[in-house]
């Protein structure tokens, strides 16, 4: 607990509360999510606290941009505690109070970044069961990310049975007992979910009953009514996910997500960019503000109700492997700081010599480019076209935009090499990148592409010096023992299976 600063209190649970924070080391804010032992005991859910850390551990291990994610698991003498993505955008269920029902467009948007969520649990074998506004975060820029993984559940050797889940949204083969189902019955949440965003209820709860019983009994036999204003493409769209035998279900007659990414709700959709989130969110959290509710409205735990339990040795047992580190995030987390402090060590530098020049105003602007100017990039879907964009270098990145593109960039801390290559005849700069990807550039003359491929060169070059200095430079600024805490772990590392 010493290695995160707590801050206020932005959300509670079943069994516990959920904080954001700061790790003490890189300064990288996250959310800090504590599950009380005592609190598990006493309502018997272990084995859900328990689960919950397997489901995060599966989904985390290769990260999605569309699920909170863990980077550690630690525990302490009383709680349980996840470290996850922060996201202070408020969830979907308030934004739907405080907006009211979304447009057939903002759906879309919503719809598109979830089914990549959805996707990616899907293909590590994790049925989610718990799909609804309230658990659909946005952060900071208005994406979204699926969280919340406490009734997650692995289907890779045998299918679940159990009805869990929240009445209005469990799938037909949920309800119905002894029933085994897989990723079938997200799909059938997500329709509820998507008309729940377009009409500001469940398809079940029309009439805004509460009666669990008679939700459960709508669901498994009434005709889902689409009103005449619903465009056909949103209408077959539901209809398909609303189906109540699975075999006819959209997402479960064998193409699984591709499925619904072929439907025609989505024509014009380009999921490369969905995945990169290029596309504009239709709603922006407001900035420097907690979209959460107030710390007094969230209330806190009556502590007597859990005064009289004792947590015993063999409670604690329980929890022996439970501490775990996402060894790719928790390198992620400190590569960025790194690297952050590479480059202002870079631009500290570079100021000074700019001082001594007699131009420091210059770089106080901001115009610390190397070089810039058009050069021909190979993309496109099926990276077959050579596509001319406007390119800035810098020190520790480059820079390029098209006519009404946003700024894209490449960092040097992703390139892996610099080499010249042959593409189609042309002679190309090939940036080899972290992940298997890669930049391919041709210029418009010889000389632009020798002067081009110098620069980019030796610009990777200095950043590659660069990083091998941030331990030193770290260890400048603190102690030796905090160099230490930087380069190793704070935690146990353990695989996904909490061992060693």
């Amino acid at each position: 607990m010493n290695d995160f600063s707590v801050h206020r209190i932005i959300g509670r649970g079943g069994f516990g509360e959920v904080y954001g924070c700061r790790k003490a080391d890189t300064g990288k804010m996250y959310a800090m999510k504590c599950l009380d032992k005592k609190r598990i005991k006493m309502k018997q859910g272990e084995t859900l606290a328990l689960n919950e850390r397997i489901m995060l551990s599966l989904v985390s291990e290769v990260d999605s941009p569309f699920i909170v994610c863990m980077t550690y698991a630690f525990q302490t003498p009383d709680k349980l505690c996840f470290i996850l993505d922060l996201m202070n955008g408020g969830d979907l269920h308030y934004h739907l109070s405080q907006h009211g029902v979304f447009s057939e467009k903002e759906v879309q948007f919503y719809a598109a970044e979830i089914i990549l969520g959805l996707e990616h649990m899907h293909s590590r074998f994790v049925v989610y069961r718990d799909l609804k506004p309230a658990n659909i975060l946005l952060d900071e820029n208005g994406h979204v990310r699926i969280s919340d993984l406490g009734l997650a559940c692995d289907f890779s050797k045998r299918k679940p049975h159990a009805s869990v889940g929240t009445h209005g949204y469990m799938a037909p083969e949920v309800l119905s007992k002894g029933t085994a189902y897989d990723s079938s019955a997200d799909w059938f949440s997500f329709g509820c979910m998507l008309y729940k965003l377009l009409k500001g209820h469940s398809p079940f709860r029309q009439h805004k009953t509460k009666d669990k019983h008679e939700i459960d009994r709508m669901t498994l036999t009434m005709d889902v009514e689409f009103p005449d204003t619903m465009s056909p493409e949103m209408k077959s769209l539901l209809q398909g996910l609303l189906k109540r035998e699975v075999t006819d279900r959209l997402g479960c007659r064998g193409g699984n997500a591709e499925e619904l990414k072929e439907h025609p709700f989505f024509s014009g959709i380009d999921w490369n960019l969905v995945y990169y989130q290029k596309y504009t969110p239709p709603l922006q959290p407001p900035r420097g503000e907690v979209n959460a509710a107030d710390a007094f409205d969230i209330g806190s735990f009556d502590e007597e109700d859990t005064r009289g339990i004792k947590l015993t040795e063999a409670d604690q047992e329980l929890y022996k492997d439970f501490p775990l580190v996402i060894s790719e995030r928790w390198q992620q987390e400190i590569s960025e700081t790194v690297f952050e402090a590479i480059n202002q060590e870079a631009d500290r530098l570079e100021a000074k010599k700019r001082a001594k020049r007699g131009d420091e105003g210059e770089y106080a602007v901001g115009k610390d480019c190397i070089m810039h100017g058009h050069l021909l990039k190979l993309g496109g879907p099926f990276m077959t076209t050579w596509q001319r964009r406007y390119f800035y270098l810098f020190p520790n990145r480059l820079e390029f935009m098209g006519d009404g593109e946003k700024g894209n960039v490449v960092t040097m801390e992703q390139v892996l090499s610099v080499e010249e290559s042959h593409v189609k005849n042309f002679k190309c700069i090939q940036l080899k990148m972290t992940g298997g990807k890669q930049c391919l550039l041709r210029a418009e003359s010889d000389p632009e592409f020798v002067q081009w491929k110098k620069e980019i060169e030796e610009a990777f070059n200095e950043a590659q010096k660069m990083l091998k200095k941030g331990p030193k430079m770290f260890a400048t600024q603190g102690s030796s023992s905090d160099l230490t805490n930087r380069q190793h772990p704070p935690l146990t590392q353990r695989n996904s299976n909490g061992m060693h």
